[in-house]
């Protein structure tokens, strides 16, 4: 039974489920809110013209807002990939620089990483080698991902914008 306050949830299920990326959605929903504010005085022309010139400076930094969010509400790769403090909360001032992972299998497992890398930068991928482990799960190596690590399979909209956002950071924090 679905109750009205998992409406969104489902939503975004059915959203992944045909393949559509939430930012191409909220661009054309935001787009049509934006034409139908603007009312009929504008040409279809004009509105085409303005919607690329309001698009153009700001499409980089819409992709690392995109990328921000599916990294730290989605798919929270903060949760391994920032070290921790002692009280265990994470470390802000290490944001994403890599961790020893906290969790450990049930039963020995020998693929199991003892490290998450650093992410923060993108430092030691390319952006090519980042595509392959969001959108297929496979290493820089050709080797699938370790475990822990979950295999992604993003479509390449949020691939891209997950690898804006983490080249956005800086590589090495200053020690507070």
């Amino acid at each position: 039974m679905i109750r009205a306050n998992s409406r969104p949830v489902f939503g975004a299920v059915i959203l992944l489920a045909f393949g559509l990326s939430a930012g191409r959605l909220y661009s054309q929903t935001s787009a049509r809110s934006a034409a139908q504010r603007n009312g009929s005085a504008k040409t279809a022309k004009q509105q085409s013209a303005n919607q690329k010139n309001a698009n153009a400076a700001p499409a980089g930094q819409a992709s690392v807002e995109r990328g921000k969010y599916l990294v730290e509400n989605v798919a929270m790769c903060t949760e391994c990939h920032t070290p921790r403090l002692p009280n265990g909360e994470l470390d802000h001032s290490r944001w994403l620089q890599g961790a020893e992972v906290w969790i450990t299998p049930v039963h020995p497992d020998p693929n199991w990483a003892m490290r998450a890398p650093g992410l923060a930068g993108l430092q030691g991928f390319t952006d090519e080698q980042a595509e392959e482990v969001l959108e297929h799960g496979v290493g820089p190596n050709g080797l699938p991902i370790q475990r822990p690590m979950h295999i992604y399979h993003m479509n390449h909209e949020d691939a891209m914008s997950i690898i804006a956002y983490l080249k956005s950071l800086p590589a090495a924090y200053p020690h507070q």
